[in-house]
Order: C-alpha cells, then sequence, then structure tokens
C-alpha cells in the first residue's frame, strides 16, 4: 500500500475538493488540521509548503521518481492526483482539454466569486458595526447565478461537467455548488444543474469526502477574533 498523503486542511469548498478527490481515488491520507480562524495558516512550518498562506496542501512521500514533493493549490493538486493515478482526468487528450477547461473555470470564477458572495451575504452582515452592503451583495448574487446558469447549459449535453464520466472538475466545483442556498441561488430554472448536484451528492466518496472534518468546525457565529483573522490585512 503506498504511503498515506499528508493533506494539510480546514472544512471549506477547496479543503473538500481533495478529500472528495483522495476518497475517489482510494488514496489513503492523513488530515493535518490547518485552523484558519486560528491563524495556523501564517505558521512557518506550513508557509513552508504553502507559501501563499491557504490550505489545502499535500505532502506526497511518494511523489514524481519516487521522491516527496509538496503541493499547493486545489486546482494544481487535483491535477496531479488525477496524473499520479490515471483516474478521473478523461479518456482522450481531447477530453483532458475539456477537464481542463473546466477545472480552471472553477479556479478563476465558481470559486472566486461564490466565496465573495459568501462573504458579504454571510459574514459583512454579522460584523461590528453590520457591513450590509446592497451592490456588493447584489453583485456577487448575480455573477454566482450567470456561472451557474452557463454549467446549467453545458450539463444539458452530457451528464458531468466536462464529459460524460465524473472527473476532477466535478470535484472541484461540486464543494462550491452545493452552498447554492447560502449563496441565494435558485434551481427552478437550472434543471441540469440541479441534476448534476443529485448526481454528485448520490456518490459515497462524495459522501464521505465531504463530511471530512465536519467536527472540527463551529456552527455558531463566526468570533470577532476569527473575523480579524481572515479578513483583516494580513
Amino acid at each position: 500500500m503506498p504511503a498515506p498523503i499528508e493533506l494539510h486542511f480546514w472544512p471549506t469548498p477547496n479543503g473538500h475538493k481533495i478529500t472528495i478527490a483522495l476518497e475517489e481515488m482510494g488514496l489513503p491520507y492523513e488530515i493535518r488540521l490547518v485552523n484558519i480562524g486560528r491563524g495556523e495558516q501564517f505558521r512557518p512550518e506550513f508557509l513552508a509548503i504553502a507559501p501563499n498562506n491557504r490550505m489545502p496542501a499535500i505532502v506526497d512521500p511518494e511523489g514524481p521518481d519516487g521522491a516527496p514533493i509538496a503541493i499547493f493549490e486545489s486546482g494544481a493538486i487535483l491535477q496531479y492526483l488525477a496524473r499520479k493515478t490515471g483516474l478521473f482526468y478523461g479518456r482522450t487528450e481531447r477530453e483532458r482539454i475539456a477537464v481542463d477547461q473546466w477545472l480552471m473555470w472553477q479556479m478563476g470564477g465558481v470559486g472566486p466569486m461564490a466565496g465573495q458572495a459568501h462573504h458579504f451575504l454571510r459574514y459583512a452582515p454579522q460584523m461590528e458595526p453590520p457591513q450590509i452592503l446592497p451592490y456588493a451583495q447584489d453583485r456577487y448574487r448575480r455573477e454566482v447565478a450567470r456561472l451557474y446558469g452557463v454549467l446549467d447549459r453545458q450539463l444539458a449535453t452530457r451528464r458531468f461537467a466536462a464529459t460524460d464520466e465524473f472527473t476532477i472538475a466535478d470535484m472541484a466545483i461540486y464543494p462550491w455548488a452545493a452552498g447554492w442556498e447560502r449563496q441565494e441561488q435558485t434551481l427552478e430554472d437550472k434543471p441540469h444543474f440541479a441534476r448534476w448536484l443529485a448526481d454528485c451528492a448520490a456518490r459515497p466518496s462524495v459522501q464521505r469526502g465531504m463530511a471530512v472534518g465536519a467536527e472540527a468546525r463551529s456552527a455558531g457565529p463566526m468570533s470577532p477574533e476569527e473575523r480579524e483573522v481572515l479578513f483583516g490585512r494580513r
């Protein structure tokens, strides 16, 4: 059995991309929790493997040529794991190009825009004093809706985002898209997107991946200290 991959992780959509991938690919892994509310992403030992102070990151003790390798950025990690295993990256070069397109679409679009929607719709109103900014709320709510409309039209012609098979593109998109209600979106006008959400959610490995770290994250409101760490100027 291969040596476990170290996953430096907190239960966020970007973190769950990688737990889903590891579960789907059947790779052994060990969780190293990085509590971003406490600022653990700024510790020197984490910055040594993730210089952008963002998680997730992995350390694979059996990297290229058998030598250890550290990787940061969730999209790069997904591509690496897919190449390492030969799984979930399409069967042909044309399919791999499609997978890369939709993976980059998530990295450059859905993740940043849904993240801003989460911030202005959920977190900013809890600040002291509350920051209720209708322009920002409307802007990011609309842009997330536009992006999900793009995906809905794509899914009208295939079962999953890039191909008719589940790939790392779906692993990247799903943890963000699963939060559609928190992003104040609707599914009534996006039937293909709704079907895709259900298909992804029904996969046992997706369920296991999404459950990782559930006990670590508080369900209560964010403390002022956590807000300062996450949304301050560091």
